[in-house]
């Protein structure tokens, strides 16, 4: 009898889901599995099924293999709403799609971090960045709303009016408060090209000067700094057109086109200033060919003129790729041996970071990029009350100071950065406290909402699915 009952269940589970979306069928399959794994006895955390190795970041996540992971791929534009200028995707919608699907309809986001494969959901469960930022704020500013799977197995969706307390503390918390299923982000009329202007600096207090000073301004589009010295730096505003000058066109995306970095580079070596004309499209995604500047350890001769007419078709490598195929020994080297951080900090505090990256790490060069933090709840909010410009200092490569040693210099810096009320990416590796990080980071909402929610059971707290210095 029960044979028969069960049958005759998943008979018409099967044929309501038929007549369904393939949208709704996705998300019914993660509340499914959320309500298995509640039946099971909820005897293990759960996180998503998606492998660690398909990431974007280089760190390396064992609670993989420890968790319960909830299978499933949600990766469709789902909707465009030209009239409330939205569009709803889902997590593992990735930025060279998105913009591959919004630009020849006239529409883009306000903010498009640079590289192909970063996704939706990482973006906001982590945080991401563009140089237009210094206006629109970091990536989660510019989403509306969010529909997550909690762990009691419901779809809510939230919104800055709608579960409001939810809404606020998503961004930043790695997917330990629910499932990512749908986001609504919102979008910006899309132009042809980007009219880019370099400035070389140089002196580290006019460098700082100088950025402080466009990054104020609205009227710039994009503000981006990259600095190749401490003393050295070329500053690059740009703006959104439909015009452009022929002959200063530079399609600057193409696989044979110098690496974009090295491109800036000549301007500062030349000492002169330059105008650009580059495809929006291009513009975007401008570091993604050589991932920043990434591909020169891995492949040193990659670009050279030879090798990009030749063979640039094939590079960048997918960072999953490179996961992928590293072994164990090749991981802790390049672990010890190599820096990839994100640190956000003051801009009032610009000039004295960078001359801490200097005497800590020595990598160049270093990305800086301007946002605007607004004083919302969650994790990342200034120290007062009023909106305020940060600015993200990357640094990506091998660090050049000789007596660099990756815990304790990363723990120094650390310090640093708490010490200017500045906030660490959670993509890199994080050497902190369960203290330090919670002196970093406000977690009165994230914790309580972990409370109200009953997610202690279902998902691990967010230090300890990313610190270093918790089991994961």
């Amino acid at each position: 009898y029960r044979w028969v009952l069960m049958c005759t269940e998943l008979f018409f589970e099967g044929l309501r889901l038929a007549f369904l979306s393939p949208a709704v069928v996705a998300v019914d399959c993660y509340l499914l599995q959320v309500r298995e794994w509640k039946n099971e006895g909820s005897k293990r955390y759960m996180c998503t099924g998606r492998p660690g190795w398909l990431t974007v970041s280089l760190r390396v996540g064992k609670y993989k293999k420890t968790h319960k992971n909830i299978m499933i791929n949600l990766m469709d534009v789902l909707e465009v709403d030209k009239e409330r200028q939205v569009v709803r995707v889902e997590p593992l919608v990735t930025m060279g799609q998105l913009t591959a699907h919004l630009n020849p309809m006239g529409w883009t986001i306000p903010v498009v971090p640079e590289l192909d494969d970063l996704t939706v959901g990482g973006l906001i469960m982590g945080t991401g960045i563009e140089s237009s930022s210094h206006i629109y704020g970091l990536f989660q500013h510019t989403c509306v709303a969010y529909e997550l799977v909690l762990a009691d197995g419901s779809l809510v969706r939230c919104s800055p009016t709608e579960n409001s307390d939810l809404f606020y503390a998503v961004p930043w918390s790695c997917g330990t408060l629910g499932f990512l299923v749908a986001a609504e982000i919102k979008m910006i009329p899309a132009k042809k090209y980007v009219k880019i202007h370099y400035e070389p600096v140089r002196g580290l207090h006019k460098i700082c000067e100088k950025f402080a000073e466009e990054s104020e301004k609205k009227e710039n589009s994009f503000v981006e700094g990259l600095v190749y010295s401490l003393e050295e730096a070329v500053i690059m505003t740009g703006i959104l057109t439909d015009e452009a000058e022929q002959s200063k066109i530079n399609r600057i995306g193409n696989y044979y086109k110098p690496w974009f970095f090295k491109h800036v580079e000549k301007y500062l070596k030349a000492d002169r200033t330059g105008v650009e004309y580059i495809p929006s499209r291009h513009y975007y995604h401008r570091h993604t060919r050589s991932i920043f500047w990434e591909l020169q350890d891995i492949i040193p001769f990659g670009n050279n003129p030879i090798f990009r007419y030749l063979f640039g078709w094939m590079v960048p490598p997918k960072i999953s790729l490179l996961k992928l195929t590293q072994g164990e020994a090749i991981r802790k080297l390049y672990e010890q041996h190599h820096v990839v951080q994100d640190m956000l900090v003051p801009m009032k505090s610009l000039e004295k970071s960078i001359q801490t990256f200097h005497a800590d790490l020595n990598v160049y060069p270093l990305w800086l990029c301007p946002f605007i933090l607004p004083n919302n709840p969650g994790m990342v909010h200034p120290k007062g009350n009023e909106t305020e410009l940060y600015v993200d200092i990357g640094a990506y490569g091998e660090p050049k100071r000789k007596q660099f040693e990756a815990r304790a210099s990363m723990r120094q810096m650390e310090k640093f950065v708490r010490s200017v009320h500045g906030f660490q990416m959670l993509y890199a590796d994080c050497y902190m406290t369960r203290e330090e990080f919670w002196d970093m980071f406000d977690g009165s909402l994230y914790h309580k909402l972990r409370e109200q929610m009953n997610c202690k059971d279902a998902f691990p707290e967010v230090y300890d699915k990313i610190c270093k210095a918790a089991r994961h």
